[in-house]
């Protein structure tokens, strides 16, 4: 019997997931879990990649005490945006700074002096978001102790490591890296950086050339159902077994859309997780300027289409009270907080997208102090806080809806929601109601289930 693994990275935490394909379907069984906490070091949020590697690690030795050689494949998938980079040994330079860290604030500014925004969009076709690649890569090639500006002898320096550095390695592709040894940007993780071209699917010269950016950092890029090569001889005595080690679509997004299995395209997805995607499938990027003015994405599937989406600031905001809740001492669970939701009267809402919910010390206080500028009754209870939430992102759904349809020029009459944001009952109703569709829950771990499907392809 052949069975799969599924790696999934989340900004939050990680598990590696055994699939069995079955006459009923496939069946997952979570193996290993583990939380992903950014750490702050040398005056930089990272992500500690050592540490995931190593429950990665775990995941497979367990795998393998289970199943043995039965296990045929495993993928990886991760967030978008983030990267390491490797020295002419192969060495990681660094550990990787997270998107959320501050160092791309006015990167934007700096970045449409170079490449003027709408001619930048032509290129990318990506949301122009501060997050991005190109943004953090274009941080670290100009330092500045001010305001961003034109570097010079006077001011800006760059980066040591990106002088230093020979190769950047998505996350996905760092985790294949160190699996295998073997250096690939797989295209639907490449598709969210603002680096790729988004009709020929190659690292554009006239953004690297336009932003100073090392080109030459950047990797083949490679399509999910592209067999990387088996684990490094070591590895593979470490963990107890070998297997193949799978580009799968390796931006978790582009694994939980590949769950969905709809013939028609009348149909937007929603994966709900810290971060609400919002889109549909098209068969070419939109690039035209009402995407443009709308601030759209166009982003890779797995069978080479694109995701016309837009990125929504989503179950971040509710998973930020919880933290500061209950480092105040009150034990939260999350079921029980949907159900005060429902309980509670309160109309309240606000825009998930403010600035101010990027990253803030206390998100209780951020959410208060937009609805106080707004004139909007104050959350008191964490029922409505939960409320609040629902309502402001069931709103933003219906906003982008709109413009969706507005852009590709069809008529959505059905969401799919997948991922464990699925589970709030409370918000896929509220979706259903502000957006006039047909809501379905889909996969909770439409992720992994994406991420399976993809190696399975190869058998095919």
């Amino acid at each position: 019997m052949k069975r799969y693994l599924a790696a999934d990275f989340g900004a939050g935490s990680g598990r590696v997931i055994v699939g069995t394909p079955s006459t009923e379907g496939i069946q997952l069984e979570e193996i290993h879990r583990f939380e992903n906490n950014q750490k702050m070091i040398d005056g930089h949020l990272r992500w500690d990649f050592n540490a995931l590697f190593n429950e990665l690690k775990t995941g497979l030795k367990k795998a393998f005490a289970k199943y043995g050689d039965e296990i045929e494949s495993i993928g990886v998938d991760t967030w978008g945006v983030d990267y390491g980079l490797l020295d002419e040994d192969g060495k990681l330079i660094s550990t990787p700074i997270c998107y959320r860290d501050d160092r791309t604030k006015g990167m934007l500014e700096l970045a449409f002096q170079k490449l003027p925004k709408e001619e930048f969009f032509q290129h990318a076709a990506n949301q122009f978001m501060e997050i991005n690649t190109a943004f953090q890569l274009l941080s670290m090639r100009w330092l500045s102790s001010s305001k961003p500006q034109e570097p010079s002898t006077n001011s800006g320096t760059i980066d040591d490591n990106v002088i230093r550095a020979k190769k950047l390695l998505f996350m996905p592709d760092l985790f294949n890296y160190f699996l295998t040894g073997r250096c690939y940007n797989e295209f639907t993780i490449a598709s969210t950086s603002q680096l790729m071209n988004s009709l020929t699917h190659q690292w554009d010269d006239v953004i690297f050339d336009r932003l100073g950016l090392p080109k030459h950092l950047m990797q083949e890029i490679i399509y999910p159902g592209t067999v990387i090569g088996r684990l490094r001889d070591e590895l593979a005595e470490e963990v107890g077994g070998n297997l193949n080690v799978v580009a799968v679509g390796s931006h978790d997004t582009a694994s939980a859309v590949a769950s969905i299995s709809d013939a028609n395209d009348n149909w937007a997805f929603i994966s709900s997780g810290t971060w609400s995607l919002m889109g549909t499938p098209t068969k070419e990027p939109i690039i035209s300027q009402e995407a443009f003015d709308a601030d759209f994405t166009n982003e890779g599937m797995t069978d080479g289409r694109i995701r016309f989406l837009k990125n929504i600031t989503g179950l971040w905001l509710i998973q930020q009270l919880v933290k500061e809740w209950e480092q105040e001492g009150c034990k939260c669970d999350y079921s029980e907080l949907v159900k005060e939701a429902e309980q509670s009267t309160l109309s309240s809402s606000f825009n998930v997208d403010d600035a101010r919910f990027m990253n803030p010390e206390k998100m209780s206080e951020a959410i208060i102090s937009y609805l106080k500028e707004n004139n909007e009754d104050i959350p008191v209870t964490k029922g409505d806080f939960m409320r609040c939430i629902c309502i402001s992102l069931a709103k933003k759904y219906a906003e982008v809806k709109t413009q969706m349809e507005r852009c590709t020029n069809k008529k959505i009459n059905k969401i799919y929601i997948v991922g464990g944001g699925s589970r709030n009952q409370l918000l896929n109703k509220l979706a259903a109601e502000h957006t006039g569709c047909e809501v379905i829950r889909g996969e909770v771990e439409a992720t992994a289930m994406g991420n399976i499907l993809a190696q399975m392809s190869i058998d095919n």
